[in-house]
Formats: structure tokens, sequence, C-alpha cells
């Protein structure tokens, strides 16, 4: 898959990223209209993007309008040194993993996909499959933000390494690092959860 496939519904192209930057400059002067056009054009991505964090779609919901929410008091932050849709891409993935952080200190465990979405899905994975997917993700969500968030970035959204970088505003080198980091605190954490006894 090409960078461009995979960014997640093509994200803006250099003009889309242009009128972007002009809607934020109009919000900051008090136009609101603005920012509706804002998330009128990035709802649905943000919303796939919190999906693959949440796995529910009605926590995606709540997920992507805190989304917004959060990059309306921030907008004044936004200083236009990188597409206004990468910025919000970082603002997604704090604001899930927030929420993912306080399940557990909850103790809730992030919820499965409802049985109507499950019918819906193209292909259907075997109860083990699933389940062991599940315990990944789960796995996942107990990594340090930062490796949780490349990991998901990578392996669940279909993310470049370039694009990562960008979104997270680290030098390419540095995201290689984290990503063996990520890797081998996920590779533990899921032998955890596979075999709680220590057994294979």
């Amino acid at each position: 898959m090409t960078a461009a496939a995979a960014w997640p519904m093509v994200w803006a192209t250099n003009m889309a990223d242009n009128s972007d930057t002009e809607r934020v400059r109009r919000t900051l002067r008090g136009d609101t209209e603005a920012f509706s056009e804002l998330v009128n054009l990035h709802q649905h991505a943000v919303y796939n993007l919190a999906y693959r964090f949440m796995r529910d779609a009605t926590l995606a919901e709540d997920m992507a309008q805190e989304t917004f929410l959060k990059a309306f008091r921030l907008l004044k932050g936004f200083r236009g040194d990188c597409a206004f849709s990468t910025w919000l891409y970082r603002v997604t993935c704090s604001v899930c993993l927030t929420e993912l952080k306080r399940q557990r200190r909850r103790a809730e465990a992030p919820l499965t996909p409802t049985q109507g979405e499950a019918a819906r899905a193209t292909h259907q994975p075997s109860l083990e499959q699933a389940e062991t997917a599940e315990r990944i993700r789960r796995c996942v969500t107990k990594l340090p933000e930062r490796y949780a968030t490349v990991v998901t970035l990578y392996y669940f959204q279909g993310v470049s390494y370039d694009e990562i970088a960008e979104i997270m505003k680290i030098p390419l080198g540095t995201l290689k690092t984290w990503m063996h980091r990520a890797r081998n605190q996920l590779r533990k954490l899921v032998e955890e959860e596979l075999h709680p006894d220590g057994r294979n």
C-alpha cells in the first residue's frame, strides 16, 4: 500500500491545506462558520481514527466531538508549520489515548464492536482470532502514550513512518527507536496477556 493510499481519507492536498489555514485564521477572528467548515471537512477522518482506537461506534463519535472541542480550545496554538489535518490528527490521538487511560483507571476494558458492526464486516475472523486481536489492542493501550500512538498509527491505521514523524514532530530516527522499544514492550505485554501463568 502506498503512503497516499494509506493516509486515511486522503488527507488534504496543498490547496486544501491552504484553505484550512485560511479557515483557521477566520475562526480566530471570530468567524464561527469557518470552524464549522473545518468540522465538516474533517469529521469523517477524525471519526475513523477515533474508531481505530476505541473500537466502538458510540465512543468514537464521543471522541470525535471531544477532538473538535479540544481543537477549538487549542486553535491559537496552531502555527501553520504543518497541515491542519496533521495537527488535528495529533489532537485526535491525544483525546483517544486519554480516554483509554481513564477507562483503565476505572478497570473498564475497551469495548468490542457491536453485533451490528460485526455483521457488516466483509471478512469475519474466528472467535479466537477476534479475542486475540482485542487482547493485543488492550495491550497497546497499556504502552506509554507516545508508543501507543506510533503503534496505532502504523499498524492499525496504515500511516507511513514519514507521516507519523510529521504528526509526532520527531525525527525519523527517533520514531524508529520508539517503534523498536514499543514492539519489545508490546511483545512482553501480549505474552503476559495470553499466558498469564507464564506457560506457552
